[in-house]
């Protein structure tokens, strides 16, 4: 069986940064992007072994957190761009808090995930689980104390 696990961080990623999108929005799209994304919650909740990937869900915030960066880079400030038609200026936060909380959120989603995943490896090798769902039989495994061999004497 392939390893999903990241894939399921990827999804829960994705949802936590629906309900931060949901967030951010909630005066307009919001509360159509807080329904999709409880719906797309449910369904991935009900996914057989979609939890070892619940930590995507903290990194996930960080994905909206870190366009809001980007998107103030000129900032704190007004700044100006020229345009064909002239010019044009907008008020730009500091994009600093908005990189430190994504970065953070984006690290710590990862940290907790790793070592999720490491307990789960740890204890599937502790239960005698390989990597392709076998109990490992018939490899390196010696014979059980019946069926040594006595030598005649």
């Amino acid at each position: 069986m392939p390893d999903r696990s990241w894939l399921w961080f990827g999804a829960w990623a994705l949802i936590g940064g629906g309900y931060a999108l949901a967030l951010a929005t909630l005066l307009s799209i919001g509360v159509f992007v807080l329904a999709l994304t409880a719906g797309a919650t449910a369904w991935l909740a009900s996914r057989r072994g979609s939890p070892v990937g619940l930590p995507g869900a903290l990194s996930g915030p960080a994905l909206p957190l870190l366009w809001i960066a980007y998107l103030n880079r000129g900032g704190p400030g007004t700044v100006c761009t020229g345009t064909p038609e002239g010019s044009s200026c907008t008020d730009e936060w500091s994009p600093w808090p908005f990189l430190g909380a994504g970065v953070l959120l984006l690290a710590a989603g990862l940290v907790l995930f790793l070592v999720v995943r490491r307990r789960l490896a740890r204890r599937r090798l502790q239960a005698g689980v390989g990597a392709n769902g076998g109990t490992g039989a018939g490899r390196n495994v010696p014979p059980g104390p019946g069926s040594w061999g006595t030598a005649e004497m």
